[in-house]
């Protein structure tokens, strides 16, 4: 799973715009900035569908169109063809439209080298030697260095009898865990943790907090090549033998990140969901079973990375009976496609035992499977160790209260506040 900006541009909030000159088929194109896909996605998507079918004409920020894949199927195939559908944003056919200090320049840049970005060969070298570092995470030690940080987290607030769970909780766990997997010290974990989430929210200090995290993994990248030791950045260190150090750090920035964020909002939406929901609310107190089924229901229902930039058609080409021309954008729905009601057609049945969905993305840009593994990993105990030692932990205000962070690219609470019996430190 890959985070994305969360902040939307003062442009354009309608929840459609004209259409760019000379851009007939964009015509009843929806704007990405509109509140409904924070507040009523599944409204939004089923609007889309209705009008443009599982590939729908979207305009970014600046009024650059861009196509959103929100068909299972068409997801699917655009995933796995990576010759027709590039990675490579050099291939985009809007470069000289993008506007100056464009809001999504973080996310869509022809200056990019990380891996994310790599295609052919260098994208396979670099994805193999990826998840062979994370691959020799021990899931033991990860577990307990998890089911650790988060007693020491709950008994930041355990003893007050109320918290709020994203901000306390959920946005600290993940980082924190990955930050110990990769060698950085524990005592420099709080102040790269609150460094990358200024960064990801995109707050007034978000560029000096980025170039703190640059740093970090600058020096981080040196004392590894120096001295190695048994953690993911020496690994991945020794793997890029050829690579350049900026190059190194850039593709470590993006391993934490695509960690940190998406399971950030797993745990949360994860706890929403046995928080509101009497499906799992009636067996919270019956064991794990339920914690897996909600867990697997999040990301069917909301999963963390709703949208994500992007794809590049490399020629002219018809999918789903859309003309994309050679050069055009297409966005990856997850959201919507893993809703879409031709391969879901009963939304309300339970999802326990089927993963076929496209949250971790598909193709040879997807998720590797060790990262997969970890994240699921610090999520599980995150839920656990918290439902553990708060067991009558019960929502504080109304569940239609709740907002979701304001981005389309995300689904993510901006808040999740708790109330529980006060209970002291380090008790279970």
């Amino acid at each position: 799973m890959t985070a994305s900006p969360e902040q939307p541009s003062a442009n354009a909030v309608a929840t459609s715009a004209t259409p760019p000159p000379g851009c007939p088929a964009h015509q009843g194109a929806r704007s990405l900035s509109g509140s409904g896909f924070q507040t009523n996605p599944f409204g939004v998507y089923g609007e889309m569908r209705s009008e443009h079918g599982p590939v729908a004409p979207v305009l970014l920020d600046g009024n650059l169109p861009g196509w959103l894949v929100l068909g299972y199927r068409e997801l699917h195939q655009v995933t796995s063809d990576a010759e027709l559908f590039t990675r490579d944003a050099n291939q985009w056919n809007q470069w000289d439209n993008v506007p100056e200090n464009w809001a999504l320049a973080p996310m869509i840049s022809r200056d990019q080298t990380s891996v994310v970005y790599a295609t052919g060969e260098d994208h396979r070298r670099r994805a193999e030697a990826i998840g062979e570092a994370l691959e020799d995470v021990d899931p033991y030690e990860l577990r307990r260095q998890a089911e650790h940080i988060a007693d020491r987290l709950v008994d930041e607030f355990c003893h007050q009898g109320e918290a709020e769970l994203i901000a306390d909780y959920a946005r600290l766990l993940p980082e924190l865990v990955l930050a110990h997997i990769y060698g950085i010290p524990d005592a420099e974990g709080p102040a790269l943790v609150q460094a990358m989430n200024d960064a990801i929210d995109g707050k007034e200090n978000a560029f000096e907090a980025y170039q703190y995290v640059y740093m970090v993994m600058r020096q981080l990248a040196s004392a590894k090549r120096a001295a190695p030791a048994p953690d993911v950045a020496s690994r991945l260190v020794a793997s890029y033998r050829g690579y350049s150090d900026e190059l190194i750090v850039q593709d470590l920035i993006v391993i934490m990140t695509a960690g940190h964020q998406p399971t950030a909002d797993w745990i949360g939406n994860t706890l929403r969901l046995l928080l509101t929901d009497e499906r799992f609310a009636l067996s919270l107190s019956g064991g794990r079973h339920s914690i897996g089924q909600a867990m697997n229901e999040v990301l069917w229902e909301d999963t963390p990375v709703a949208n994500l930039a992007a794809r590049w058609a490399t020629r002219d080409t018809s999918l789903a009976a859309k003309h994309i021309r050679k050069g055009d954008l297409l966005i990856l729905g997850f959201h919507g496609a893993n809703t879409d009601p031709r391969v879901r057609p009963d939304t309300h049945a339970f999802t326990e035992g089927n993963s076929s969905f496209l949250s971790f993305g598909h193709g040879e840009h997807r998720c590797p499977h060790p990262a997969q593994e970890i994240a699921e990993t610090i999520a599980k105990t995150a839920v656990e160790v918290l439902l553990d030692r708060l067991p009558d932990v019960r929502l504080a205000a109304p569940d239609n209260a709740l907002l979701w962070r304001p981005s389309p690219w995300v689904r993510g609470l901006a808040a999740l506040p708790v109330a529980f019996t006060a209970t002291s430190k380090g008790s279970r």
